[in-house]
C-alpha cells in the first residue's frame, strides 16, 4: 500500500497554536501521530512523506523514524534541513528529492511540497500531492482548491495520520465543504 502526508512537524511546540491542533502539548502530538502511524501502516508499505518531517524538536529525526513503521521517503519541505543534515535519519529513508513522480494504482502523482500551478501532465491525467499550507485557507488554498486533481497531503487535513490515494481524495473534499 502507497500512503501520503505531509507537514508533521514532529517536535515543534508552535504549530500545535499555528494549526490549531488538538493537542496539549508536543508531546502528546508526536505520541499520538506515532501511534496513528503505526496503526495505519505495515512494515511493506510505503509512506511519502511531503515535506517537513519534523522541526524545532528536542529529538533527533532519527528518533522519530525508528518508531514509524514502513519504508519511508522524503520529498523535502523548508522546514527539513535538519533531517538533510543528519545522515544517520538520511539513511534511514528509502528515498529522498525535491519533487519526485510516482505510479499508485495506475495514476500519475507528482508529489512536491510546494503547491505547484502546474505540473507534468497536469492538463491531462496526473495528480500533484502537495504539502506546505497545513491547514490554511488564504489564496493558495483559495488557488489550489480550483485545480482538479491537487492534493493536500497536511497533516490537519488527513486526520493526523498516513492516509491512502482514495483517504486524501476524500479527506480533501471534505476539507473544502468545511467553510
Amino acid at each position: 500500500m502507497i500512503y501520503y502526508i505531509s507537514d508533521l512537524h514532529f517536535g515543534h511546540a508552535n504549530v500545535i497554536k499555528f494549526d490549531e491542533r488538538p493537542f496539549a502539548d508536543v508531546d502528546e502530538m508526536d505520541c499520538v501521530m506515532i501511534e496513528r502511524w503505526n496503526e495505519t501502516v505495515g512494515d511493506n508499505d510505503d509512506v511519502y512523506v511531503v515535506g517537513d518531517f519534523c522541526y524545532r524538536s528536542r529529538y533527533a529525526p532519527e528518533w522519530y523514524l525508528e518508531q514509524l513503521r514502513g519504508r519511508k521517503h522524503l520529498v523535502t519541505g523548508n522546514h527539513d534541513w535538519r533531517t538533510l543534515q543528519n545522515e544517520k535519519a538520511l539513511a534511514m529513508f528509502a528515498s529522498v528529492s525535491s519533487m519526485l513522480e510516482i505510479e499508485d494504482g495506475g495514476r500519475t502523482i507528482v508529489l512536491c511540497h510546494y503547491p505547484m500551478a502546474e505540473w507534468r501532465n497536469s492538463m491531462r491525467t496526473a495528480w500533484h500531492v502537495y504539502g506546505h499550507i497545513h491547514n490554511c485557507r488564504g489564496k493558495t488554498y483559495e488557488f489550489m482548491r480550483t485545480l482538479e486533481r491537487a492534493l493536500n497531503a497536511g497533516a490537519p487535513v488527513n486526520g493526523y495520520r498516513p492516509v491512502s490515494f482514495d483517504e486524501l481524495v476524500e479527506n480533501n473534499r471534505r476539507f473544502n465543504e468545511e467553510r
